[in-house]
């Protein structure tokens, strides 16, 4: 069985702007952060992105933005992520259990790939984050401020989180 870390978009991956990120000029990505996915990777982990980009059901932006931004990621970190899975749905247009704090985007990886929740992580900025990958046994690291919830380990960036989980 393999070992993944899951890693939520907005607010780990790239800086969280307070709006939606689905231009690519805005897709800002924070120091360490390319050198943190490097470091899991030799370590032997899947890096498999989960995100949740409402804005499609909301109609401010398409599916092609959303996959222009994960292509600009991979490109700018050497095509390190193995899987990227988004939800385009939103609470307030359409039901999915694929949004997180559902579990389904998870599950789906975990199935595709034969993971070990038991090794594996879920680094997150938001509660939303948090939820799904304790359900499945999975340890979790909180990104920026602290929440009024369990995890196991908060982190200020991925950079940090990576250290962590690299102990």
């Amino acid at each position: 069985m393999q070992k993944v870390i899951f890693l939520d978009r907005d607010g780990v991956l790239n800086e969280e702007r307070g709006e939606y990120t689905y231009k690519v000029d805005d897709f800002i990505i924070p120091e360490g952060t390319i050198e943190a996915l490097k470091n899991l990777k030799e370590a032997g982990f899947l890096l498999i992105v989960i995100t949740n980009q409402g804005g499609i059901a909301k109609g401010l932006y398409t599916v092609q933005d959303v996959l222009k931004c994960h292509e600009y990621l991979q490109q700018q970190c050497g095509f390190l992520i193995d899987d990227l899975y988004y939800s385009p749905y939103h609470e307030a247009y359409s039901n999915s259990l694929s949004r997180k704090p559902d579990s389904l985007m998870l599950e789906k990886a975990i199935a595709k790939y034969n993971i070990n929740p038991t090794l594996s992580w879920m680094v997150g900025d938001s509660l939303r984050d948090m939820i799904p990958a304790q359900k499945l046994g999975i340890r979790t690291i909180k990104i920026g401020k602290k929440i009024d919830m369990n995890v196991d380990f908060y982190a200020e960036n991925l950079k940090e989180a990576s250290e962590e989980i690299l102990k």
